[in-house]
């Protein structure tokens, strides 16, 4: 037969035993069919010279796999990075037969992330997010995992859940490695030392500020840690948190940001400096506000993991989970990054 008979898809559909409709459906990918419906159409279609081979195994490939990461909306900057870096992503993204969307919820109220996690798993096969401790978030995970959607924690893990993995740093490290960065530039000085965190119904804020204490107890315990306050990672709302922290500890000596809004803090620490009884500053997540910060002194260390790393281990573990493999073969471990002045990017 010609290629250009109009006569072609009647052709497929006798040769296929199936409907002209489902023809064009599996043709045109219109709405999805058997696997193996599909393949006696596409096997007739090709005996029948009626696909170009590279049509042919187009068709045969399957849809790219969905997936859908949820990040905290606000005014944190390294999670609208991370966001940006996911929604540009797409031509590095080619070799992972992938599709990423990306949707900023309200990450605090454990009802509406319970909520976005269900609406946004309707039509995903992946689905990544910053995860909030609470067990209404871990019935919402346990329900979508049960119902063969690949979840995976970003940043901040999610305990005795059925997530497949966590995405991210060692934040008990990262709190451990804080401790030491304010210590050893504090060096001889004594005095108070505070900390702001997003939430401590992070789990990996908790661990941050755990491995934080700890760390101080052991090797600086001269240092009065005077307990943490919760900024919901708000630049406005640290840098109310800080007036007030230097108004309550004129020797406050260090104080380390455990999650966002780094740049209210410092814009409180600039009012009030007074050399040579400054305020050792160490933040999570590179910035152009945290890197801004460092070039002026205000920042002394930012602790950082790569928003690219995170996207690329999470979509290569999602990867492994479809094509059957263990969720981390192949893939290396985010290890924590500590940038200084002298050392920016």
């Amino acid at each position: 037969m010609e290629s250009t008979s109009r006569s072609r898809i009647p052709d497929i559909a006798r040769e296929a035993g199936v409907s002209t409709a489902t023809v064009d459906r599996v043709l045109h990918g219109r709405v999805p069919v058997k696997p193996a419906t599909a393949q006696r159409v596409l096997k007739a279609a090709a005996e029948l010279r009626y696909l170009p081979d590279a049509d042919l195994w187009r068709s045969l490939r399957p849809p790219p796999m969905s997936l859908v990461f949820l990040l905290p909306a606000g005014t944190n900057r390294y999670l609208r990075m991370l966001g940006d870096s996911i929604a540009g992503a797409h031509d590095a993204l080619v070799p992972y037969h992938v599709q990423c969307r990306v949707h900023y919820i309200d990450s605090f109220d454990p009802a509406r992330v319970a909520a976005a996690l269900r609406r946004h798993a309707r039509d995903a096969q992946g689905l990544a997010f910053m995860a909030l401790e609470h067990p209404r978030v871990r019935d919402a995970v346990d329900e979508l995992t049960e119902r063969g959607v690949h979840v995976l924690t970003l940043i901040s893990d999610l305990a005795q859940s059925r997530r497949e993995a966590y995405v991210g740093m060692d934040n008990r490290a990262a709190g451990r490695t804080a401790a030491t960065l304010i210590g050893r530039f504090l060096g001889p000085r004594t005095g108070s030392v505070a900390m702001i965190a997003g939430s401590l119904a992070y789990r990996g804020h908790e661990e941050r500020e755990m491995g934080f204490l700890r760390l101080m107890q052991e090797a600086f315990p001269a240092l009065k840690v005077v307990g943490v306050r919760e900024g919901l990672d708000d630049a406005d709302t640290n840098h109310r948190l800080t007036v007030g922290l230097l108004k309550q500890y004129p020797d406050l000596v260090g104080l380390y940001n455990i999650g966002g809004g780094a740049e209210g803090v410092g814009r409180a620490l600039k009012a009030h400096r007074r050399e040579p009884q400054s305020t050792v500053f160490v933040a999570h997540g590179l910035t152009p506000d945290t890197r801004a910060l460092l070039i002026d002194g205000t920042l002394d260390a930012v602790i950082t993991q790569h928003p690219q790393t995170v996207l690329l281990n999470a979509v290569r573990i999602f990867t492994n989970l479809r094509d059957g493999r263990s969720a981390n073969a192949g893939v290396e471990p985010v290890r924590i990054s500590i940038v200084l002045r002298e050392n920016l990017p």
